[in-house]
């Protein structure tokens, strides 16, 4: 008997750490669509989705739970969520498996675990354990916030779901580290148990989207209008790539499309590390941050910020009132080195209230707003 090769045996052991999903609906012939991400899969038996950790078995759609690929306490600033309490702690949970593949991730050693023979190389690991022990964790470390993140959280979003149904309960936020590849469906399961959103729009052309990262711009766009209309709380960041998106037309469009959802959404600009099939491109320039940072305010957004070069940006890594320009939140990298604000968000020189999550919102679940149509990204998209 020839031994299994390493995608196998790991395909084996992701199966027997499965339950029946809920975001799909069932087809003819056996055949099932799932909808947990932009993809929309139509998988017949025996076959898996994009993501190769949903699949069909006998016409039911399994979906991965129980376990962990990844585990990290990382302050709620490395997410990057800089209007999400700062300075407080998030417990990081991930698993295997990705909707994209982006030739620069620097996950890929589990995003990529199903998808590229070097992940064997890497040594992805599974740690067993449920959601409450996830939570529990959390508590133990003194985080006030659960994140699923390291890998696509979206095609994991029933684990991600009973990790934040345990965690909500006892006091902590829930969020999202995500490429906003979602559907209408996902984002509504998701909306009663989670609170903040992080959203990468990587590029606005839809060509970069499909070459480089095995995806589409318009189920982006979408979400990210989506998102906001929903409630949920909202940062964007935008990977600066030399030679990829980094030209003014292609950020100032970036910044522009923001804008038009909430002036108010922070947006991250940070700098590329040479990483996986991108080792040979060079990495991004502080001045090059700081030009993006002047595209997105000339854009009209009220906070832009330039991360992964810290202390190497002046002040654009710190929160500053929209209104009288007081400093609010003074940053170095993920250190908050002062915090000014005062209860609920307000300045205290003009008492303007900055958008974002101050203090820990009531836990009883969230309403879900449906939002059947997104006419911003509708009228970017026909252009």
């Amino acid at each position: 008997m020839k031994p299994m090769s390493e995608k196998t045996t790991l395909e084996k052991m992701l199966g027997e750490r499965t339950v029946p999903g809920e975001l799909y609906e069932k087809l003819k012939d056996g055949k099932v669509r799932c909808y947990a991400c932009g993809h929309r899969c139509p998988i017949p038996p025996g076959k898996r989705g994009v993501c190769q950790v949903r699949f069909n078995e006998d016409g039911i759609l399994r979906v991965p739970s129980g376990y962990s690929a990844a585990l990290q306490v990382d302050p709620i600033e490395k997410k990057p969520f800089f209007h999400v309490m700062p300075g407080s702690r998030a417990f990081s949970f991930g698993m295997l498996g990705c909707d994209y593949h982006c030739d620069y991730c620097q996950n890929w050693f589990t995003s990529q675990a199903l998808r590229d023979p070097d992940c064997a190389e890497a040594s992805a690991t599974m740690t067993d354990l449920t959601a409450r022990e996830i939570v529990d964790l959390a508590i133990q470390n003194e985080c006030r916030v659960v994140t699923s993140t390291y890998n696509e959280p979206l095609i994991t979003a029933e684990w991600a779901a009973q990790v934040f149904d345990q965690a909500r309960p006892r006091g902590l936020l829930t969020s999202f580290v995500s490429n906003g590849n979602a559907t209408r469906e996902a984002l509504e399961y998701l909306r009663p148990r989670l609170d903040a959103y992080k959203v990468d729009l990587k590029s606005f052309n839809d060509h970069t989207y499909r070459k480089y990262f095995g995806g589409t711009l318009k189920p982006v766009l979408e979400s990210l209008e989506r998102l906001k209309a929903m409630g949920f709380w909202v940062e964007v960041v935008t990977l600066v790539v030399p030679g990829l998106n980094d030209s003014e037309e292609e950020l100032s469009s970036i910044a522009r499309f923001i804008a038009s959802i909430s002036r108010e959404i922070p947006w991250h600009v940070t700098a590329f590390h040479p990483d996986y099939k991108m080792e040979n491109r060079p990495g991004t320039q502080p001045n090059q941050l700081n030009l993006s940072y002047e595209i997105g305010r000339s854009a009209g957004l009220d906070f832009v910020y330039s991360g992964n070069r810290p202390g190497e940006v002046g002040t654009t890594e710190n929160t500053y009132c929209p209104s009288c320009d007081f400093l609010l939140v003074e940053r170095t990298g993920y250190r908050i080195m002062k915090n000014t604000l005062k209860p609920g968000g307000a300045c205290p020189q003009c008492h303007k209230v900055v958008p974002g999550i101050w203090e820990m919102p009531g836990r009883e679940p969230n309403q879900v707003k449906p939002v059947p149509e997104t006419p911003l990204a509708r009228k970017v998209l026909e252009k």
